[in-house]
């Protein structure tokens, strides 16, 4: 499969578990194939964590969207209608539970302990990553649903068209990955 090519993986939304790497995967294919990477958590978070609401959320990811080449990231339910009724491809990444701990709990650690900036000015901390608010805490909450809900999802008819791309592992990714430039 050539995503590369014109007619075809030119809109990509990459979904997964939070911490399955969806935004490290669409910045490697922004990259690849020289189309731009929209990130849906920059979007979505105002500064001091603030969720915007939810019509200024959907009108940012419109005018996103409005370009014929691009590959998405996220998996807020608030806009899939938008990115996937004009997406052609998604890549679900689909890890095993303990890879996905390990990756984010390595992730908080390093950006709590960098103080690295997110989005508009927003940085994990330790209260935040020992509260009821924990990246960590969401992936043991959503990580079976997020399983049982995207294969139920692709068969819904408004989203028949979609080329679906399921990786289980991060060698099947990056093989995936490198074809595309091959």
């Amino acid at each position: 499969m050539n995503l590369g090519s014109p007619n075809y993986g030119q809109r990509i939304s990459v979904v997964g578990t939070s911490g399955s790497g969806k935004t490290t995967l669409a910045r490697q294919i922004s990259q690849s194939l020289d189309i731009p990477h929209i990130e849906l958590d920059a979007l979505h978070h105002e500064p001091n964590w603030t969720e915007a609401p939810i019509d200024v959320f959907r009108k940012r990811v419109e005018q996103s969207l409005s370009a014929n080449r691009w590959v998405v990231d996220g998996n807020y339910s608030t806009v899939r209608d938008l990115v996937w009724s004009r997406a052609d491809t998604v890549i679900l990444l689909d890890y095993p539970l303990p890879l996905i701990m390990k990756r984010v709990v390595w992730r908080t650690f390093r950006r709590v302990v960098r103080q690295e900036e997110l989005w508009n000015g927003n940085r994990e901390t330790w209260q935040t990553t020992f509260s009821r608010d924990s990246i960590i805490l969401w992936v043991l909450q959503t990580y079976r649903k997020r399983r049982k809900e995207y294969p139920i999802l692709f068969k819904q008819p408004e989203y028949t068209h979609l080329k679906v791309v399921h990786m289980r592992s991060p060698k099947t990714t990056q093989a995936w990955l490198s074809s595309l430039t091959a």
